[in-house]
């Protein structure tokens, strides 16, 4: 593992099993009564987010705290961002303070590699989501959800995705989520296609590791995986389809597109959901839809790339299994 982790490019194929395989040890601490290891016990996190999250700052503060970590949360409103403060300055204080973590999230792309690459902080950098360009942990987690469903919890042990075919549909242009989920699933064998209009398709996306359809019934019966991505109408600044109901007809996901899918299939979303758009409530709740384990998953993803940035190295998973029976 390297020092920080700001792209889902930077993982090898044994970089991300190991972290998916932590990841199922670390999933056994949420099963136990007390869920807690004393891994980082001593060391301070700061969650630094300069943008509104939900489920991200909350998975996050979970994994920090499950590991013993001291927590110090950090957003943007109300802090001295508001009255003008740098990215620099605000470094330079964490590191005043003699933080061992940052977990970043910004609005501007390439705000977590600045901070891992300059002199203003000496701590380990983690990234959250800048701007349009990665969310590393957001496709570790929906790997790992991949990986439970469509290999198997203990089957799926130091295995990797190859042969598998994931469908990503929607706002691929302003998605984070998309470019992350492209590198590593590429990274770990599978096979990625892009459903969009063309308007929602970026420029340059012949270069990326992945097939482009603009028809999503044509690619739904081949797909182990279908993820359906929110329209980010906060990112927009104009307008890329004629109307809601004409996007949700055209590339929204619903019962009778879903009994397309082959019976094995799971239907994915990185939240939050847009119900009646995007997908419908029908597929949001049906049993094949892996939301809320996404969010589950995503506790233990966290924590597994926090024990072995902060943590340890290679022996990882057997220093977990082993700390884990000692605790029991």
């Amino acid at each position: 593992m390297q020092r920080h982790l700001i792209s889902a490019a930077d993982l090898t194929r044994d970089d991300a099993v190991l972290i998916l395989d932590t990841a199922e040890e670390m999933a056994r601490v949420a099963d136990r009564p007390i869920k807690k290891l004393p891994t980082l016990r001593g060391r301070t996190i700061v969650n630094l987010f300069f943008e509104d999250s939900t489920r991200t700052r909350i998975s996050f503060e979970a994994a920090e705290k499950r590991l013993s970590a001291d927590v110090i949360n950090f957003t943007a409103k109300g802090s001295s961002v508001s009255k003008g403060e740098s990215l620099k300055d605000t470094a330079q204080t964490l590191e005043a303070m003699g933080v061992d973590a940052v977990v970043i999230r910004h609005g501007a792309s390439g705000a977590p590699y600045r901070l891992a690459t300059s002199d203003w902080i000496d701590a380990a950098v983690i990234n959250a989501g800048d701007g349009t360009h990665q969310h590393p942990t957001q496709a570790l987690l929906d790997a790992f959800t991949m990986r439970r469903r469509l290999v198997g919890r203990d089957a799926g042990i130091g295995q990797d995705l190859a042969g598998r075919r994931i469908t990503i549909v929607g706002d691929v242009l302003h998605s984070r989520v998309a470019r992350s989920n492209v590198d590593l699933l590429h990274t770990l064998g599978a096979e990625v296609t892009l459903v969009a209009p063309p308007t929602l398709v970026p420029v340059g996306v012949e270069t990326w590791p992945c097939e482009v359809s603009y028809d999503l019934d044509s690619t739904l019966p081949k797909s182990d995986a279908v993820m359906m991505l929110r329209v980010q109408r906060e990112r927009m600044n104009a307008a890329f389809f004629p109307t809601e109901r004409e996007y949700s007809r055209r590339y929204g996901l619903d019962g009778d597109r879903m009994a397309k899918m082959p019976e094995h299939a799971i239907v994915m979303h990185p939240g939050p959901m847009v119900r009646g758009m995007e997908i419908t409530a029908e597929v949001a709740d049906s049993e094949r839809c892996t939301v809320v384990e996404q969010v589950a998953n995503g506790v233990s993803i966290r924590m597994a790339v926090l024990y072995l940035l902060l943590g340890g190295n290679e022996p990882a998973v057997s220093q977990a299994r082993t700390t884990a029976t000692e605790e029991k």
